[in-house]
């Protein structure tokens, strides 16, 4: 007997000392590996960008099925199974535009090229001319001719200020520069105000430098007096002729006159301006002189509110398209978790070449896949499963990443970790990220790991921080990228992050080309390879690690910090924030409890877990880390905006691109300020209390226990 439990002893060291002998490299070996020169390679990264951009390619376009091709060769040729998701969803392109001003005499009738004039020695010339003609995706067709009102960013607080002016609006086609909101609730907020028309322009001050310096692109960085900022004025998310399921082949459509009816797109015609076409109209404009954070940089004229006496007559029409679009899809399959997804994405279609937005993101994709291939080679398998995606029509909508999610809605919801974005990823130094709050610590610690591209003596994340305490990181309430379907659709973990500071100069125009990027944006390509670098660590923790390494106590100190806010706001309205506090409380006692039930397993695990661990714990507990974020979403949504589930972070009602916390609150608070009755303010209780017991929700998950 003791001879036979000494043979099983001896047995047993021996496995452990040859598990010890031959097992693979731990995890921690391949972070490394991945974030080092030996693997990063900016020359191809540069090649990528410059194969990408090489001609315009809009969604729908020929040019833009090349580029999924050339995606999909990338991943092909990595090893990694690929396949294209194609949908078929409604695009609207330009068929015709013009507008003219009328000035008072003697001043004779202009009428604008709206062109972008190529400069010299462009190397693109020769493709200029497939660059769609300037216009609004989802605009409006019309005529609309009327008196010039200028409104400064279109806000809502904006025609406020005109009406205490005695600014008359209705009846006018108004004048709005773009840089505070989404240029969709522009044109919607003028016509909330009685305007028949709307023309954005791009302003020098905010585009232009600002500084009364007169080089711009090719000979700086700024936007040329003749570039437009196009894009979508569309409201919704996803294809609208399918809202709330995936536009596959032969499904089921709303009409383009339902469309319209649900609010979603412009009701009144609108177009994108040049500076120089802005200014000549602002010329023709008279009345009061506009506030002085209303006016232009110092070499632009004096801004007036008008009305006129200038007078355009503004004529689009476009034409609406059932298109294909190509989502380009490369799985890595996990070893132990093949059902749990971690998910890179980033979209490839692009108003123009798109060198900036979105194909520095897309060659940082490819980047990404390729130090995986290598890593491959050297004997990293992942835990859990890597989906590769590369979106398509991001740009009319966010529809290619929509219509995905809405097609596998279900799967998604039960098996994916973790949704990490990345748009545009450089357009000129300084990191930035937003994310959902449990992803916070990991974002930190990637960046701690990654050289600053800018300066080689400090890391990204001490950049970051600069001389704050922490870092800022943004969340994910607005509607500007990808991330949105996963986030305020079906409650996803999530992350966003770029290099670059402020506006981009050459937003969506056709110089954001492959020169504009390697003369201003990126000239040796390093900040590429750098968001390439956090980007993957992020994925390969999130992929690798026994534990998900997310913590819900930064969540819990975030609802704090936001509630304490919405105190202030709602202070002597009768609303009691007890039940939100409460939750909040209950949340952070959840975060805290299964941070302690990690370290207990991890603490009990011996000799004996090295060839025999206790799997269903581990899983049972990551699952409930996953989950968790979806108790954040309510299958009902916020009130007249049902598709956004996510009672933490979704877009402003008045602008799609601002993120404010607890969105359905935040509608009923303005709703009855607006209202000023008792009821009213009942509504705003009401959703305090739906708040509240979606906080309470997830600190069930995270308990993990029946009450």
């Amino acid at each position: 007997m003791i001879k036979t439990a000494t043979k099983i002893l001896l047995l047993a060291i021996a496995t452990s000392f040859s598990f010890l002998l031959f097992s693979p490299p731990p995890k921690s070996f391949y972070y490394s590996l991945y974030i080092s020169p030996a693997l990063s390679d900016n020359v191809s990264v540069s090649q990528h960008l410059q194969t990408l951009t090489r001609r315009p390619h809009v969604a729908g376009s020929e040019a833009n099925a090349e580029a999924a091709a050339y995606v999909l060769s990338v991943l092909t040729s990595c090893n990694i199974k690929s396949h294209i998701a194609s949908y078929a969803v409604s695009l609207t392109y330009p068929v015709s535009r013009s507008l003219s001003l009328t000035r008072p005499f003697p001043d004779p009738p202009i009428t604008f090229s709206l062109r972008q004039e190529i400069y010299d020695g462009d190397p693109f010339a020769d493709v200029a001319v497939q660059v769609l003609p300037t216009f609004h995706g989802y605009g409006k067709s019309g005529t609309a001719t009327g008196p010039v009102v200028y409104v400064n960013y279109g806000r809502v607080e904006d025609y406020v200020t005109l009406e205490e002016m005695g600014v008359n609006v209705s009846g006018s086609v108004v004048l709005a520069r773009y840089g505070e909101i989404y240029r969709g609730d522009i044109v919607h907020n003028a016509f909330e105000a009685g305007a028949i028309g709307a023309l954005i322009y791009t302003d020098r001050k905010d585009y232009g430098g600002g500084s009364g310096d007169a080089r711009w692109f090719p000979d700086d960085k700024w936007m040329p007096p003749s570039g437009v900022q196009v894009g979508s004025v569309y409201d919704g998310v996803g294809d609208p002729t399918t809202p709330g399921w995936a536009s596959t082949e032969g499904c089921e459509r709303i009409s383009n006159e339902e469309v319209e009816k649900t609010g979603d797109v412009p009701l009144i015609p609108s177009l994108p301006i040049s500076s120089q076409d802005g200014h000549t109209i602002m010329r023709s404009i008279e009345g009061q002189v506009a506030n002085q954070d209303w006016q232009g940089d110092k070499d632009a004229p004096i801004y007036r509110t008008g009305p006129g006496p200038g007078v355009v007559n503004l004529s689009y029409k476009g034409e609406h398209v059932i298109a294909t679009i190509q989502n380009v899809i490369g799985v890595i399959i996990g070893e132990e978790e093949p059902d749990r997804f971690v998910i890179l994405g980033n979209h490839r279609d692009a108003w123009t070449f798109g060198a900036v937005d979105p194909n520095s993101g897309t060659a940082a994709l490819l980047e990404v896949t390729q130090r995986l291939e290598k890593m491959q080679k050297r004997g990293w398998k992942p835990r859990r499963t890597i989906l590769l995606c590369n979106w398509d029509a991001e740009e009319y909508g966010l529809i290619g990443s929509t219509e995905l999610v809405e097609e596998n809605r279900e799967m998604l919801a039960s098996r994916v970790v973790a949704y990490l974005n990345v748009d545009s990823a450089v357009h000129g130094a300084g990191f930035q990220a937003s994310a959902t709050p449990q992803l916070d610590e990991l974002l930190k610690q990637a960046t701690l790991q990654v050289q600053d591209p800018d300066n080689s003596s400090q890391t990204i994340y001490e950049s970051w921080v600069g001389s704050r305490n922490s870092p800022v990181i943004g969340r994910l309430g607005g509607r500007g990228s990808d991330y949105a379907a996963f986030v305020q659709h079906i409650g996803i973990p999530a992350v966003d992050m770029s290099f670059g500071k402020g506006p981009h100069p050459v937003y969506h125009s056709m110089y954001d080309d492959f020169v504009w990027m390697e003369k201003f944006g990126d000239l040796l390509f390093q900040r590429h390879v750098a968001v390439a670098s956090v980007w993957g660590l992020v994925a390969l923790r999130l992929a690798d690690e026994e534990f998900l390494p997310f913590n819900y106590l930064s969540y819990a100190c975030e609802l704090q910090k936001s509630a304490e806010d919405l105190e202030d706001e709602v202070s002597g309205k009768g609303i009691s924030l007890n039940p939100l506090f409460k939750s909040i409380e209950e949340l952070t006692k959840a975060a805290t409890k299964i941070n302690d039930e990690k370290k207990a397993i991890n603490k009990a695990k011996g000799w004996a877990s090295i060839w025999k661990k206790d799997h269903s714990k581990v899983r049972e507990l990551n699952d409930r880390l996953m989950m968790a974020e979806r108790a954040f979403t309510d299958r009902d949504g916020l009130f007249g905006r049902t598709w956004y589930k996510h009672l933490i972070y979704a877009p402003s009602k008045h602008n799609n691109y601002g993120s404010r916390s607890f969105p359905g609150i935040q509608d009923a608070v303005e709703e009855a300020n607006n209202l000023k009755t008792a009821e009213s303010w009942l509504t705003v209780q009401h959703e305090v209390w739906r708040v509240s017991r979606a906080v309470n929700h997830v600190s069930l998950v995270l308990n993990g226990e029946l009450t």
